[in-house]
């Protein structure tokens, strides 16, 4: 398969991650002004692993996210006014402001939702998989999750049971090194999270992260492995989370000057690298992307300040689907 990224493409891919960057920037800001509920888990330096892989998906292709899924949603094709109404608690954001930043969700593109529980997303990933094999549909369901993650028992279950069922599923563990606060080296065993997919039968894969191009090439790849009917993959991807676990987090577990060296490792700064020297791309050119960016961000961070807060009417709404509703009094009226 010819994976071979062209400027076009490239530079579409470098917007994606610019406009993630951009979004979880002022995320920040609105946490510092109060105007967020709850915890806000950014992005920042994971970009490159949501765009490349979901430049290879459509809406009709499933994912699932994880409490730190801004990301995800946007390389998934969200709305951005939407999002920034949620973190806002609007209830013109995609759960009408009763979700929050970590429980975003956009059926329309096929995002299945963040999750507030570890490895919570990984078995509705393999629900997804098993619902597009009994529906015969050549799509994928990807659930994406983090180190922490893999330590829990819903990885290994679904792992199991996507394995013996064969399901369309990628499993994709972003390694960003630590579980809150918890090291990678501390927390497990094994060098490479990716080896655990032996014990279930299937391939196993690790990667770095932090590379754009090798994350859309090596997706694509797994991506026609997996729709050919060989089975689900675990694909591991190599990072680091640039900023705290949450803001406010004071990082006192991280070395800062491991934090440094990742830095240097941003995969926003090595795509700009790759296209100045590989394509031609100027400077200008890309400072331009930039700012069209961060214009976009902040017009819907400032339509979304706009919008109502949900009533108090509504606040009993959305707890429980209308049609259960109507079985359940049917039974139980039956005596």
């Amino acid at each position: 398969m010819d994976t071979t990224l062209s400027k076009e493409t490239l530079l579409k891919l470098y917007q994606t991650m610019i406009r993630i960057r951009e979004f979880e920037n002022e995320a920040i800001e609105l946490a510092k002004a109060n105007i967020t509920r709850a915890a806000v888990h950014t992005y920042n330096g994971e970009e490159a692993i949501a765009v490349g892989v979901c430049a290879h998906l459509s809406d009709k292709d499933y994912i699932t996210s994880t409490h730190r899924g801004h990301g995800h949603c946007i390389a998934k094709g969200a709305d951005l006014r939407k999002m920034f109404a949620e973190l806002m608690g609007r209830e013109t954001g995609y759960c009408k402001g009763k979700g929050g930043s970590m429980h975003i969700a956009d059926l329309a593109t096929g995002n299945l939702g963040a999750n507030g529980i570890v490895g919570g997303g990984i078995p509705m990933a393999m629900g997804a998989g098993l619902g597009l094999q009994v529906a015969h549909e050549p799509h994928l369901s990807v659930s994406f999750f983090g180190d922490g993650a893999s330590n829990e028992g819903s990885f290994h279950e679904s792992l199991n049971m996507a394995a013996i069922w064969n399901l369309p599923v990628v499993f994709i563990c972003e390694n960003n090194k630590y579980g809150i606060s918890t090291s990678t080296e501390k927390s497990m065993n094994i060098k490479n999270i990716s080896d655990r997919a032996k014990g279930y039968g299937i391939k196993g894969i690790t990667i770095d992260g932090n590379d754009l191009v090798k994350v859309y090439e090596t997706f694509a790849e797994v991506k026609e492995y997996v729709l050919a009917g060989k089975g689900p993959v675990l694909l591991e991807m190599d990072t680091y989370r640039m900023s705290g676990h949450y803001f406010g987090d004071n990082e006192n577990y991280r070395d800062r000057a491991d934090v440094e060296k990742w830095r240097e490792k941003d995969p926003i700064l090595r795509c700009e690298q790759l296209l100045m020297n590989d394509y031609g791309v100027t400077e200008d050119e890309l400072k331009a992307i930039e700012k069209a960016e961060n214009k976009r961000v902040l017009a819907a961070s400032e339509q979304a300040k706009q919008d109502p807060e949900p009533s108090i009417a509504d606040m009993t709404d959305d707890l429980y689907d209308p049609t259960f509703e109507e079985i359940e009094w049917k039974v139980f009226s039956k005596g």
